[in-house]
């Protein structure tokens, strides 16, 4: 006879085997399907020319003149966009962290840019901020007698930086003003008694106690900016040129402008495999933080 223990531990087991057979499912199926197709001729304007072709296809997508500049595009947004929201973040939490007049309501209004959807976020910037002749960037550069900038033209890659850090400021603003509230109240107040100053308070009291909230903040925003698309799509297109390319506009182009999917696979399955690496870096750098 079975025990009560192994019972429970049976039909925990079960109840959870359809959330965890769809997930696999939904996983695994598109992953072995992309990887059969990076091994095969298959172009969908000649879908009856398919055939095994080994490593071509990764040798065709890495040897792309676009490819390099499409990994640079990548890593340099991931790393600007993670150091401003990241920065910035901070800064406002420790900013509206005190009690004040209206707290809640500019807590509001703070975290209100995360919950836009990218592709609203993409075209409110293209047409309400950063357009040159009518945009709001635009009217402020003449009212102080300069010429204004052409933002998407002229600073591509720079003006979709500025979108995402817009976007995703209030979520890093968002865990640290919940990881403040947990704050021990009475040692604070124990340094300001002994002298220390808010430079001081900030680099032995405020980053120790954020050190794990800024590794997962780290950790969920590499994660969703490695397959930044939306805002690329919808202001340059990846232009002018490669000069806003990244990884994942790239593999777009490849299968759905140049109607390429063997080579569009092959550059999926390398985004893949980079999206681990850093993940893989990041999990052991949460780790640490962790076990301090």
């Amino acid at each position: 006879m079975s025990s009560p223990d192994q019972e429970s531990r049976l039909t925990q087991r079960l109840l959870l085997t359809p959330a965890v057979s769809t997930l696999l499912l939904w996983m695994i199926v598109p992953l072995v399907m992309t990887i059969y197709f990076s091994f095969i001729r298959y172009n969908l304007m000649q879908p009856d020319a398919s055939g095994f072709v080994g490593w071509s296809n990764y040798e065709f997508f890495i040897t792309n003149p676009a490819f390099g500049d499409a990994v640079f595009n990548t890593l340099l947004l991931l790393g600007s966009v993670v150091i401003i929201t990241v920065t910035f973040g901070l800064a406002l939490a420790l900013l509206i962290n005190d009690p004040f007049p209206g707290q809640g309501l500019v807590r509001v209004l703070l975290i209100s840019p995360f919950f836009i959807m990218p592709t609203v976020n993409a075209l409110l910037w293209k047409h309400m901020m950063m357009n040159p002749i009518y945009g709001v960037l635009a009217q402020i550069s003449v009212f102080f007698g300069t010429e204004p900038i052409n933002w998407l033209q002229d600073l591509p890659l720079f003006s979709v930086i500025i979108m995402l850090s817009w976007q995703w400021m209030p979520f890093a603003c968002l865990i640290f003003i919940t990881s403040l509230q947990s704050m021990d109240k009475e040692q604070l107040e124990a340094s300001s008694l002994d002298g220390a100053t808010f430079w001081q308070q900030f680099r032995y009291l405020y980053l120790p106690h954020l050190a794990r909230p800024m590794s997962v903040v780290i950790m969920i925003e590499v994660i969703f900016l490695l397959s930044v698309f939306a805002e690329i799509f919808i202001t340059t297109s990846g232009g002018p040129g490669t000069a806003s390319t990244n990884l994942a506009y790239l593999i777009f182009a490849e299968a759905l402008l140049n109607f390429d999917v063997g080579a569009a696979s092959a550059g999926a399955v390398f985004a893949i495999i980079l999206a681990n690496i850093v993940a893989i870096f990041l999990i052991r750098m949460i780790g640490k933080n962790l076990e301090n």
